[in-house]
């Protein structure tokens, strides 16, 4: 081979190599991060500050973690309509647990609170976790498809953060210093959402390079073919739905932390979000194929352009059909790739 047929495939390597790169999932969605800073703060030059950025990542801390776990669902092939009504339950929960069981109220701060948020953490988690258990039942042991048997649990958790708190918001003790900017003016990030990188970043290595998350992917591409190659399907589901249950435990903890106290209605809508966060960044909802950066970029998005457009003039009321667009907008996107792949 000559030196300009060698010259000429080194050259065609790299133009390959950065088709790749511009076309990767995560490239363009941290294109579109990019885009979207620019429009806002030329729109809205506050846009571009620490404090809007606490702000957004605020928002985004229990989206976040409740869109990790709803991942790992739907890169098996499921959906978890659940993880909203779980953050209200395991935050009233937790908050019932806190000022009835240990007796605190909103009067204690600081390190005297910290005992009784840990166990208030541990409270929301153990909540979250039944509420999983209890869907993987559903789904394992009565055969219901996921929409329906997940369906079903966030109506009865619904139900049931409204029977326990009574409607009201129950408030026990509270430490506003771990949701609250470390310096506001120039580092937006809390020690809550700290902790949530830290989860998502372990989470995610559980996904992509453990065990675990290769069995999600193949439950996802092909459960029978799964269970062929030996792997025990409904054992493997009963772990995904305990873990997107945990991590919305989690979150209602992150909320409760957040609010202040237990609310019913603290995680209303949430899992609208999660499943946008997941697909838009590009996962796709028939399961097998998901990434958890682009999750998390996902997640950064949507709050992104929530925040921009409320600071710009636009309504609050209308951030749901934003969340709805930008639904169906993605999973359009990947339609049209999906059938592009095919008639290539």
């Amino acid at each position: 081979m000559t030196d300009s047929h060698l010259a000429q495939s080194a050259r065609s390597a790299r133009l390959q190599q950065l088709t790749q790169l511009a076309t990767n999932q995560s490239t363009i969605l941290v294109g579109v991060m990019i885009l979207l800073t620019i429009v806002f703060s030329s729109l809205e030059p506050k846009f571009l500050s620490a404090l809007t950025a606490n702000n957004i990542l605020t928002d985004w801390g229990s989206v976040a973690l409740i869109a990790v776990g709803q991942t790992f669902v739907i890169i098996s092939g499921g959906i978890d309509l659940s993880v909203g009504a779980t953050i209200g339950l395991s935050g009233v929960v937790s908050a019932w647990t806190m000022a009835n069981v240990l007796g605190v109220d909103q009067t204690i701060k600081g390190g005297e609170a910290s005992g009784a948020l840990l166990i208030g953490t541990l409270v929301s988690v153990a909540v979250g976790v039944l509420v999983g258990l209890t869907n993987a039942f559903l789904i394992n042991r009565f055969k219901i498809v996921p929409f329906i048997a997940t369906l079903s649990t966030m109506g009865a958790a619904l139900g049931f953060s409204v029977i326990i708190s009574k409607g009201a918001p129950i408030g026990s003790a509270s430490n506003f210093a771990l949701i609250s900017a470390i310096d506001p003016k120039v580092n937006p990030f809390s020690w809550a959402v700290i902790v949530v990188i830290i989860v998502v970043v372990i989470v995610g290595l559980f996904l992509h390079k453990s065990r675990f998350g290769l069995y999600t992917y193949a439950i996802g591409s092909n459960s029978f073919a799964a269970r062929a190659a030996g792997i025990n399907v409904e054992r493997h589901l009963t772990k995904v739905y305990v873990l997107s249950g945990a991590l919305a435990g989690l979150a209602g903890m992150y909320v409760y932390l957040r609010l202040g106290a237990g609310s019913p209605s603290s995680g209303t809508g949430r899992e609208l979000d999660a499943i946008a966060a997941v697909v838009i960044g590009g996962a796709s909802l028939m399961g097998g194929v998901g990434r958890m950066l682009g999750t998390v970029l996902g997640a950064l998005i949507l709050f992104t352009v929530q925040s921009g457009l409320i600071m710009i003039g636009v309504a609050p009321d209308w951030k749901k059909v934003v969340v709805a667009v930008l639904i169906a907008a993605a999973v359009a996107v990947q339609t049209l790739q999906s059938k592009n792949r095919r008639t290539a």
